[in-house]
């Protein structure tokens, strides 16, 4: 058996959009600047409280970054809802995991920095739900690149980390597979470099979803 873990924001869907704007309106409330977008594509698979206090330059989640955390949790589902600001699967997604779910030997699950709400909402909204059996996220485990959520989620389910792949878009992603003692892949159409990626340790990269089951033995 294998576990084929997918980081969630920049891999399976698009979300840069809405992440961004949302911290954004965050920022302006607490009287800063709206931060340019590749800032905010820099810390995405981060904790929030980890992320926003990394975008002011702070060594630690200090009082401000606690508060502007849940200002940034209560104006997520209305920036949501709002048009423009859903979060599409990249092209080739779904096909890939249905590709995936056909393979009796393959377990599926996610590890990703969202809320357990948010990742609720993409699973629903995208009908992965079925197919993907064990997840982690920030309100469950430290934050990327701690290995917590792929040990927990191998825990889960009795896979070893050694037949376990972490698939991402984030040099996070990859530190946290290594860290955890899984395979790491990483995916070119998310918001890291491929070059930091190879840096971060990936041990394959992909340049679109259907390249994925090819990397995944059988």
């Amino acid at each position: 058996m294998k576990l084929v873990l997918f980081d969630c924001d920049g891999t399976l869907v698009d979300s840069v959009g809405l992440i961004h704007e949302v911290m954004a309106r965050t920022f302006v409330h607490f009287g800063y600047d709206r931060p340019d977008v590749s800032l905010t594509k820099s810390i995405i698979g981060l904790t929030l409280d980890i992320a926003i206090a990394r975008m002011q330059g702070k060594p630690h989640v200090d009082d401000e970054a606690v508060a502007m955390t849940g200002h940034y949790k209560s104006i997520y589902a209305q920036t949501r809802a709002e048009a423009g600001f859903q979060e599409p699967v990249f092209d080739g997604i779904r096909a890939m995991i249905e590709t995936l779910a056909k393979r009796e030997e393959l377990l599926m699950g996610a590890v990703t920095g969202k809320s357990r709400r948010g990742l609720d909402l993409i699973m629903d909204t995208h009908g992965f739900r079925q197919h993907f059996i064990v997840s982690r996220t920030a309100d469950d485990c430290p934050s990327k690149p701690h290995p917590a959520m792929v040990t927990e989620c191998c825990s889960q389910t009795g896979i070893v980390p050694a037949d376990t792949i972490v698939i991402g878009d984030a040099t996070y992603d990859m530190q946290m597979a290594k860290a955890a003692g899984a395979k790491a892949i990483g995916v070119a159409w998310g918001y890291a470099s491929v070059d930091d990626l190879w840096k971060a340790g990936a041990d394959a990269i992909v340049n679109h979803p259907s390249e994925i089951p090819g990397h995944i033995p059988g």
